[in-house]
């Protein structure tokens, strides 16, 4: 390795090549031999050997088996399994709402606003376990889907009525969801995935909170309405709110 050296650092070197036969000094050049037998790390400032890391764990950083995935990277069988659960949590929820949706459609129930929302949440909470099935594949894991429970098919209340009913249905199955999530985060974090805890709260969890703020003050409205008339006002702001979210 050659350093140029600057005519005042010239002037300090002589007489070095005396004392360190390994460094020749040659008019304003200092030239730097290394020793024989000596590491050249601390001269090439080399901190990181890539090749040489990788070659002690190739076998475990690109599996051989077929049936392991190449992907796969510091995602724990516990993350795995968590994930799983989650995809059926999803999937129970929308098949809930789906049952909701097909109750308020009905000739003799006929409020279609509250039709319409369900059936948009449905689609919602299917969505959502997709996007969990995406992330599985995404870090190596495999979907493995469970069984979904059925659903009531009728949804109307003596005291309360069905409007009210369902919407507080909505709001447990939205809290209860929400504490599936936050489970789901708290594996990630027991087991340093930062991935996971990365994915959960930025895709989630933040969502979570709104969708329950907005089903809370539904539920607190269809309590002060009652069961008479205003059940089908309230019907109608929800299908305005509705051609207002796909655009009229």
């Amino acid at each position: 390795m050659l350093l140029k050296a600057s005519p005042a650092f010239s002037i300090l070197t002589s007489g070095v090549g005396d004392r360190f036969p390994s460094i020749k000094c040659r008019e304003s050049r200092l030239l730097v031999r290394a020793a024989k037998g000596t590491s050249t790390k601390s001269l090439t400032g080399v901190v990181f050997e890539p090749f040489e890391e990788v070659k002690k764990d190739m076998d475990l950083l690109v599996p051989t088996t077929p049936l392991a995935s190449l992907a796969r990277h510091k995602f724990a069988d516990e993350s795995e399994s968590a994930v799983n659960e989650q995809i059926n949590v999803e999937y129970n929820v929308s098949y809930i709402y789906h049952a909701l949706y097909a109750y308020f459609d009905r000739d003799n129930v006929g409020l279609k606003g509250f039709a319409n929302f369900f059936k948009d949440s449905s689609v919602e909470e299917r969505g959502h376990a997709e996007k969990f099935m995406e992330y599985q594949n995404k870090r190596g894991g495999r979907v493995k889907l469970q069984s979904i429970l059925m659903p009531f098919s009728e949804f109307d209340h003596e005291e309360k009525g069905d409007a009210l009913y369902a919407m507080e249905l909505a709001l447990s199955l939205e809290k209860l969801t929400n504490e599936k999530l936050l489970k789901l985060q708290s594996v990630g974090v027991k087991n340093n995935d930062v991935q996971l805890v990365d994915f959960v709260e930025s895709e989630f969890l933040g969502e979570q909170v709104e969708a329950i703020k907005k089903i809370s003050e539904y539920v607190a409205q269809l309590r002060r309405i009652g069961k008479g008339h205003g059940v089908w006002h309230f019907d109608q702001m929800l299908l305005d709110d509705q051609a207002l979210v796909h655009g009229g």
